[in-house]
């Protein structure tokens, strides 16, 4: 009975332990998450769920893309489907990327989460951009002369054009956190625009070089490039938006504090969802597409050439046995009419004379008719033959 006190006091401190710990919880996480992964189960902040879903799907549609294009790889053997293949990788690379970093900012930020951020997305963006700008130069040759640049070239050009990115993201980070010992999260808005020109200078060119992917006279790669313009496009219109949201409107709604890091997330899967629809799965479909076969004739196409409406004996030359085989049995064939002819007449004339009638006598059988190739093989002589009676 002693130690009914000590029991019952214990039970009140796990009370009021586990009513302080659900004061300070957000309402769908559990009791033992760290503060800055609040947002990813916090249901009162809906948004972090909503991005982290669809997040998610993005990074599950892109790795399936990727796992589909390295199962088809030994089956693609055309050069003009083979020799993208490597920007293909890059870009789904970039993309799964964007997908990533979006976690990034539902996390709450600190030191090493602020780097990250600052460094990945214009590298991503630069990796995706350069992609589609090589992708449209390489549409580009194959609508207007029908040869593809080689997979090497255009892999190189791709992380050549990253490289610059990479650079200008390396030096601001040295230049603000190393040099000047600022914290890695202490950076203004706009200064986190203005290392994003070169990405919109790559936006720029990647838009006014796709409308050039119209122009051609190979029909067939001309929707690569309509779905190249879709992409661009969109990716213009976003980057508008959030850019606007991000140094304007934000401010103005007085929610720069609540509403920034939102406004990146929603971006990055934005983009990479219009990279998904609009291009990946369009160029990962017509890549793993069988090759229609050569001798197979369409008929719908007015551009093929039309079918021969003349007889092939005008053009082929047959042998003069053949000839002179045909010649022969035609003047026999006309004869045997002729000689039919004469024998009905003869016989009418037998049954209507005095002599009555009597049965004919076949005419072709007792009278050598020479034929103009007999003729011809005798030197212009005809042999008679005497009348059998």
């Amino acid at each position: 009975m002693k130690t009914h006190p000590a029991v019952v006091l214990l039970f009140f401190f796990v009370i009021g332990y586990g009513s302080s710990e659900n004061s300070t919880t957000s309402r769908g996480c559990g009791l033992d998450i760290f503060p800055r992964y609040v947002y990813l189960c916090d249901l009162d902040a809906i948004w972090g769920i909503v991005v982290e879903a669809v997040a998610g799907a993005g990074v599950l549609t892109t790795l399936l893309l990727m796992l589909i294009l390295l199962v088809r790889l030994p089956f693609i053997t055309e050069k003009e489907k083979k020799s993208p293949l490597g920007i293909h990788f890059l870009f789904l690379l970039g993309t799964l990327g964007l997908f990533g970093l979006a976690f990034a900012f539902i996390i709450q930020e600190d030191e090493a989460i602020c780097s990250t951020r600052r460094f990945l997305w214009g590298v991503l963006f630069s990796l995706c951009f350069s992609c589609l700008l090589a992708q449209a130069w390489r549409i580009r040759k194959l609508v207007r002369h029908g040869k593809s640049p080689s997979g090497c070239y255009l892999v190189g050009m791709v992380i050549c054009l990253m490289l610059v990115q990479v650079i200008i993201a390396t030096e601001w980070i040295i230049l603000t956190v190393v040099r000047e010992k600022k914290m890695a999260c202490s950076y203004e808005p706009m200064d986190f625009v203005m290392v994003l020109i070169y990405v919109m200078v790559l936006i720029v060119v990647t838009f006014g070089l796709s409308l050039f992917t119209l122009c051609g006279k190979f029909q067939k790669w001309k929707k690569n490039g309509i779905c190249l313009i879709i992409t661009t496009f969109l990716s213009v219109l976003i980057w508008v938006a959030w850019m606007t949201m991000y140094l304007y409107g934000n401010n103005e709604l007085k929610k720069k504090d609540q509403w920034n890091d939102p406004t990146l997330a929603i971006a990055l899967i934005a983009s990479g969802w219009v990279f998904l629809i609009f291009h990946a799965i369009i160029e990962v479909h017509c890549t793993i597409l069988p090759a229609p076969q050569e001798n197979t004739t369409n008929y719908f196409d007015t551009s093929q050439p039309r079918m021969r409406e003349t007889p092939f004996e005008e053009d082929i030359q047959l042998p003069r046995s053949y000839m002179e085989n045909k010649a022969f049995s035609m003047d026999e064939h006309n004869a045997g009419k002729w000689d039919r002819s004469l024998l009905s007449m003869r016989s009418g004339g037998f049954r209507n004379g005095s002599l009555g009638s009597r049965p004919s006598a076949p005419f072709r059988s007792n009278v050598y008719q020479p034929t103009e190739m007999a003729v011809v093989l005798n030197g212009g002589t005809v042999s008679k033959k005497p009348m059998q009676h």
